[in-house]
């Protein structure tokens, strides 16, 4: 019912534009409007009521009817928007003379029709709107309102690997597989971890995998999926196993004979999770020889039938109540400890609610997130565990398990309920790219209205984030920068949106062979096939259609473009594109406002894309276009501008003022024309550069001068080649979140780098000449994650001595100090949250750093959270022996720390 509510709210808005614009529509249709507006009110005011009823409690006839008013403004809408696309915008100018009368003539013509068919569209809608208010009086029922939740966390997803309960299973698997001195038996184990969606079977075969991948010869986990691509399954296990594999024709079978010889003379170690059905499984068996030293492999599935034909079956077993209220109360209160004080009353409603989820993590996860804001007040508590489904006290099957998640996902305003359906549009298993969600959010009218201070990006950016606050979707971290750079859907949460999905008509997934039913209208549509057999769309009516996103489809299997006629969103991206699917046909899909065109292996972009003027994103990665059409200038809706680094941009890209994200612009000599127009793009907020070559000082000093005038970019990120470039004249804004300039040099430390920059994140900087208050400046700034920190003290000869004090960099994740001569040294309480570090080292640093017991006093055992070193060793002047125990000295240093972090050292 969200779905409706959202479409409802912007013909709303439509339908007011319409009456004030000037639209010269025809005498009476102005009236029938009229009435057509508080109408829709009224329904909106009914619809409102019964969202806030779960689906399963809705009565049929009030369900029939939201149906079937969902279907009518969805018709209304595409009415509207076809009317506003024809009859609004420029004038063609069109050749002079003859010609262009008759240009002029027929989009006169053109536009008179479109007037005419509105007013008849009108009419008709009016009559089925009235049809819809008295069916909707004669079937008329009470909606009982439940109590409303509003729950919310007190911070993102922790860490996964604070885990609960799991010890135990653990320890059994490993006693299943491993014997001895840890070698598996002669011919190796077979376990296969049995149990449904959100048990925690991939936890529990990652926990066993890397506790004992390391004494094996090679290891690797790899995920199937319900509807694998085996090809790329394939590639992607030689691939864990150290073999990447580039040759598109390798078949199957082919793959299978390589991964084969790969492993003939190895012990292994293979983690194959999430397997679906017996075929598969035969198939990937093939693949994994038994004549070897020795093998381990574990599977997960949710079939037991499955299980028990790979062998070795083991039954997930659910969390017993003590770690059932560890995790629960963890994830309200941050830390289990709290519990013990816990009121007795408060023990007895958590202990009831645990009884529900029945040692389920993601049920307990899920309740969790509606309790973490709420009153310590035990009837805000029952309120909550009566609202959940009672299935779970005795069995536990997907459908009870739907009622937990879908209590949590009707807490959601409509407005992220409708964010969240629209992730059934990507196969299972994706990672799915935050920027491209979000713009798609956009481009559906998801994200409607900017809030002060935020634009329709940033308020989609609060959408994400306030989804991975209620424990829907699943951050992924970025490994360098430690920030969300995707998006995972549990498989639990994505069964109830699939469900949820297919009851509102929302999504129609054509995947393979399986086709959804015909008889309702097609809204939104993925597409996806891993064969070359057709899938049913050639009998499909593609009118209605707003979106379609395709995966891994045939070049045969994609819809002629011209077959849709209101599309919004089209993705492509790695799609094999047919004749009949060719982008020439591009220019006619009017209301298109998203369009990811990626690796689909066409030649160019056709120049009719300048008619797509309502189009928002632009996405080519991947493709092999050299260069975009000059008719790109003309697109002034155009948001979001996404290019390989080797595409040119044509002169006149100043005009695209609505710009916000623009990646990745090359810049060359002849590119001044595109500088100076750069500065007219005041509302960028991302923008990455390719900046060939550094060495043209004017091309440097041009750049900058337009940077200086971009205010708004929150991310920036410069690549260079051919040289250097002089930074020292840019200042940055004030709401900086991400700064990344290679061979941009800064003479010392800039102004602007000080705790101001309440939002920077990430930061790579280089620096000529640093001092010790400059490293303290950086140690001060509030959210820096990432610091990639490049001096050039080496060349200019400077053996500067650095200290790194308590408390500075409270929230580095990862560090790279580059370029240093002298030795960088770590107080207690410095960087505590530092995994990852990469710095420069000097052998002749050694006896001025080490104590009198002989120990090296980098302090690098003050940080605590230290997981991998890297050290560029530089040996200048040093004998071989001095040499030698340097390095002995930092590798003694590391290995005994108290994490045991990996390290390497080059040089």
């Amino acid at each position: 019912m969200e779905v409706v509510m959202g479409v409802m709210s912007r013909l709303i808005l439509k339908i007011g534009d319409l009456l004030v614009g000037e639209y010269k529509l025809q005498k009476g249709v102005k009236g029938e409007i009229m009435f057509l507006q508080p109408e829709l009110e009224s329904m909106q005011g009914a619809l409102k009521e019964i969202t806030k009823v779960p689906s399963d409690q809705i009565d049929s006839q009030d369900k029939a009817w939201a149906s079937d008013v969902r279907e009518l403004c969805y018709d209304i809408e595409d009415s509207i928007d076809t009317f506003m696309v024809r009859c609004t915008g420029i004038e063609p100018a069109g050749p002079d003379g003859m010609r262009g009368f008759i240009s002029r003539s027929l989009d006169l013509l053109t536009r008179l029709r479109m007037r005419r068919k509105v007013a008849t569209d009108i009419r008709d809608i009016k009559r089925r709107v009235i049809e819809a208010g008295e069916r909707r009086e004669r079937y008329k029922i009470d909606v009982d309102k439940p109590a409303a939740v509003d729950p919310r966390l007190l911070a993102h997803y922790k860490k996964a690997t604070e885990l609960v309960g799991i010890d135990e299973a653990r320890d059994e698997v490993i006693n299943i597989l491993v014997e001895g001195d840890g070698v598996s038996s002669q011919h190796g184990k077979v376990v296969s971890i049995v149990g449904f969606g959100g048990l925690g079977k991939t936890t529990l075969a990652n926990v066993v995998y890397e506790k004992i991948k390391e004494k094996f010869d090679c290891w690797a986990f790899v995920i199937v999926s319900q509807n694998p691509d085996m090809r790329k399954f394939f590639k992607g296990l030689l691939y864990e196993l150290g073999k990447n594999v580039n040759d598109e024709t390798l078949d199957e079978r082919q793959l299978i004979d390589q991964t084969r010889k790969l492993l003939q003379t190895k012990r292994y170690c293979i983690v194959i999770d999430d397997i679906w059905s017996v075929s598969i499984w035969d198939m990937i068996r093939c693949a994994l020889p038994d004549d070897v030293g020795g093998y381990i492999i574990i599977t997960t599935t949710r079939i037991l039938k499955v299980a028990e034909q790979v062998g070795g079956a083991y039954m997930m077993k659910p969390l017993c109540l003590e770690s059932s209220r560890k995790l629960l109360y963890r994830r309200i209160f941050g830390n289990e400890e709290k519990y013990k004080c816990l009121d007795e009353h408060l023990t007895e409603v958590s202990d009831r609610i645990l009884k529900k989820c029945a040692g389920v993590p993601l049920a307990i996860i899920t309740i969790a997130s509606l309790l973490a804001n709420r009153a310590r007040d035990k009837m805000d508590w029952y309120e909550v565990c009566n609202s959940i489904g009672t299935g779970l006290e005795y069995s536990l099957d997907v459908e009870n398990m739907r009622k937990i998640l879908a209590y949590s996902y009707y807490d959601l305003p409509p407005h992220l309920r409708t964010c969240l359906l629209y992730l059934s549009v990507f196969p299972e298993d994706s990672a799915i790219e935050k920027f491209r969600l979000i713009w798609m959010w956009i481009a559906e009218g998801f994200v409607q209205h900017e809030e002060k201070g935020k634009g329709l990006y940033e308020l989609g950016e609060y959408y994400f984030n306030e989804l991975i606050n209620k424990s829907l979707i699943q951050p992924v971290y970025d490994s360098y920068e430690a920030i969300i750079v995707s998006c995972r859907v549990h498989d639990m949460v994505l069964d109830l949106v699939h469900s949820i999905s297919s009851e509102e008509n929302f999504v129609t997934m054509l995947i393979n062979e399986h086709n959804a039913s015909q008889e309702k209208k097609v809204r939104r549509l993925l597409l996806q096939s891993n064969t070359d057999q057709a899938i049913p769309c050639a009998h499909m009516n593609m009118l209605q259609v707003r979106s379609v996103v395709a995966f891994s489809l045939a070049f045969n299997l994609m819809p002629a473009l011209g077959t849709f006629k209101v599309l919004r969103v089209l993705d492509l991206k790695s799609c094999h594109l047919s004749q009949d699917c060719d982008l020439k046909h591009l220019g006619n899909l009017f209301h298109l406002r998203y369009l990811g065109i990626g690796r689909t292996y066409s030649d160019q972009l056709p120049d009719d894309v300048g008619n797509l003027r309502y189009l928002q994103t632009l996405d080519v990665v991947g493709s092999s276009f050299l260069s975009l059409p000059s008719t790109v200038v003309q697109l002034r809706h155009l948001m979001c501008l996404c290019i390989d680094q080797n595409t040119r941009v044509p002169n006149g890209i100043g005009s695209l003022t609505s710009l916000e994200d623009l990646s990745t612009l090359y810049i060359c000599d002849d590119s001044m024309n595109i500088l100076e127009e750069l500065c007219h793009l005041t509302k960028l907020r991302v923008l990455e550069i390719f900046l060939v070559p550094a060495g043209n000082v004017t091309l440097g000093k041009s750049l900058v001068m337009s940077l200086c005038k971009l205010q708004k970019v929150q991310s920036l990120t410069i690549w260079t080649t051919g040289g250097e470039c002089n930074f020292d004249a840019w200042v940055a804004p004030r709401h900086l979140r991400r700064l990344q300039l290679q061979y941009c040099w800064f003479s010392r430390l800039p102004d602007w780098v000080n705790s101001s920059l309440q939002d920077l994140s990430s930061l790579w900087i280089s620096v000529r000449e640093l001092h010790q208050d400059d490293l303290e400046i950086l140690g001060r700034l509030p959210a820096l994650r990432y610091l990639y920190l490049m001096v050039d003290h080496e060349n200019l000869k400077i053996p500067r001595r650095f200290v790194i004090g308590t408390s500075s960099f409270p929230c580095l994740v990862g560090c790279r100090l580059l370029g240093f001569l002298g030795a960088v040294v770590f107080q207690q309480g410095a960087m505590m949250r530092l995994e990852i570090l990469a710095f420069t080292f000097h052998a002749g640093e050694v006896r001025e750093i080490t104590s009198s017991d002989g120990r090296l006093n980098l302090g690098l055992e003050n940080l605590l959270s230290l997981q991998e070193v890297l050290v560029y060793f530089r040996s200048r002047g040093a004998s071989v022996m001095e040499v030698e125990e340097a390095k002995a000295a930092l590798s003694h240093a590391i290995e005994i720390h108290p994490s045991h972090p990996k390290h390497d050292i080059w040089g």
